[in-house]
């Protein structure tokens, strides 16, 4: 039978009362800037990864999914376990009037495919790039730390868990509508990654949590 709880009970399990969905961050730090016909990347300043870590409004953390299969016998189904499987990832983000973010994933996918003659990038790290996605905490300096989090200005945010994507590159950049109805609103679009794996860690860009222990 249940064991008999309370709301004291439940507090204490409560670690930092919850991770909030609203305390994150998300990093790209090597943001494609173009292409030239060959398919190399531009040698620009990556002045779009800052940008992204402050508009990138929305993003997830990643499903774990490892796809079963079926073996019929005698009228029965055994279920084994089979190959992992990555979802698409997909970020929403501010758009501002310089349309930064926005250039920067078009030109990204352009260098891949391009609008006028099918052509692009053959080399697949020529086009593939790394994000970071990071839980962060209400409180600085580190997972565990009892300071509040109207600690001064500079204050390094708590990280509870990061993890990074491996080889992303971007399939869809949605529409954005216009409408003369549409009073008091920013607009803002998604862009759909494709992911080839990702990893966990604690602190910042996938590093290891303090056991060492990381999920790859």
């Amino acid at each position: 039978m249940s064991t008999l709880r309370t709301i004291t009970s439940f507090k204490e399990r409560l670690a930092g009362g919850g991770a909030r969905p609203n305390l994150f961050e998300v990093e790209i730090p090597a943001f494609p800037e173009s292409a030239d016909l060959s398919g190399v990347w531009g040698t620009g300043v990556n002045q779009e990864s800052d940008t992204f870590k402050f508009l990138c409004k929305a993003a997830a953390l990643p499903a774990s999914n490892v796809s079963p299969i079926d073996v019929p016998f005698r009228g029965r189904i055994l279920k084994v376990a089979g190959d992992r499987t990555f979802d698409p990832w997909t970020v929403t983000i501010i758009n501002d009037e310089d349309f930064k973010l926005r250039t920067a994933f078009e030109r990204w996918m352009n260098a891949i495919s391009r609008l006028d003659n099918n052509t692009g990038a053959t080399n697949p790290s020529s086009y593939m790039a790394d994000a970071y996605v990071y839980q962060l905490g209400r409180g600085v300096n580190g997972p565990n730390s009892t300071q509040s989090s109207n600690a001064a200005s500079g204050s390094e945010s708590a990280s509870l868990r990061s993890y990074q994507f491996h080889y992303i590159f971007p399939t869809s950049i949605s529409q954005i509508d216009l409408s003369y109805d549409s009073n008091d609103a920013i607009e803002e679009y998604s862009v759909e990654f494709q992911v080839q794996y990702w990893t966990a860690g604690r602190g910042s860009q996938g590093q290891n949590d303090e056991t060492g222990i990381v999920i790859t």
